[in-house]
């Protein structure tokens, strides 16, 4: 090929790019709003249910607070933590964690916790469990989920947060233990990390970057 020809070739080349680079670019602009509050819509619509009952008066999402590994809370990943307040008065933390020991991988869990330290809810966002035996932890499967709201770190004391078949009391799912163990196991050591650090969550700063996604 000639070097008029390779001259082209490449001009061509650049051109074919840079519309591409611009095709891009427009779509991003006509739909990252969309996006972002489509992305939005999902969380609140998930946070909602963690929440049922209560009172709050500010923006919840705006309130996150990114805690990396190591933080205390269950799982390796950067655990999320979102705050409630009315009238500037704390009302609830919403923790989004990970449970290390399912069945057949992690488990990202959204746990409610009141300021009195009495579970608001627990709701699954994320799993890979056994379909027909483990997914039963998803609220839409089953009410197995239903057993947290309104315990605490006393109700039951330390040795009861455990399936029946361990001696706790927590029911299991049929022909599933591993899964919920480590959903029970997870709920318990967010409760004790809460308690530990109850005023220091509420107190942290929110995050100035914006919001992240891939967690949520």
């Amino acid at each position: 090929m000639s070097i008029r020809g390779d001259i082209r070739s490449g001009a061509t080349l650049g051109i074919i790019a840079a519309i591409c680079t611009a095709i891009v670019a427009l779509t991003w602009q006509l739909t990252h709003e969309r996006i972002a509050d489509n992305r939005r819509a999902w969380l609140e619509q998930s946070l909602a249910p963690v929440l049922s009952g209560l009172q709050w008066d500010n923006d919840i999402i705006a309130s996150r607070h990114t805690m990396s590994s190591p933080h205390g809370l269950p799982g390796s990943e950067a655990a999320i933590l979102y705050r409630a307040f009315d009238h500037g008065k704390p009302v609830a933390a919403l923790f989004v964690v990970t449970a290390r020991d399912g069945y057949s991988g992690p488990i990202r869990l959204l746990i409610g916790v009141g300021h009195d330290g009495l579970l608001t809810g627990v709701r699954i966002l994320e799993h890979r469990e056994t379909p027909g035996l483990g997914d039963g932890i998803e609220a839409g499967k089953s009410g197995w989920i239903e057993q947290f709201p309104g315990r605490s770190l006393d109700d039951p004391v330390p040795s009861g947060w455990k399936i029946r078949r361990d001696g706790g009391e927590f029911d299991q799912l049929t022909g599933a233990s591993v899964t919920p163990r480590a959903v029970i196991k997870a709920v318990f050591e967010t409760l004790q990390y809460f308690a530990a650090n109850r005023e220091a969550l509420f107190a942290a700063p929110a995050d100035v970057a914006p919001m992240e996604t891939d967690d949520d």
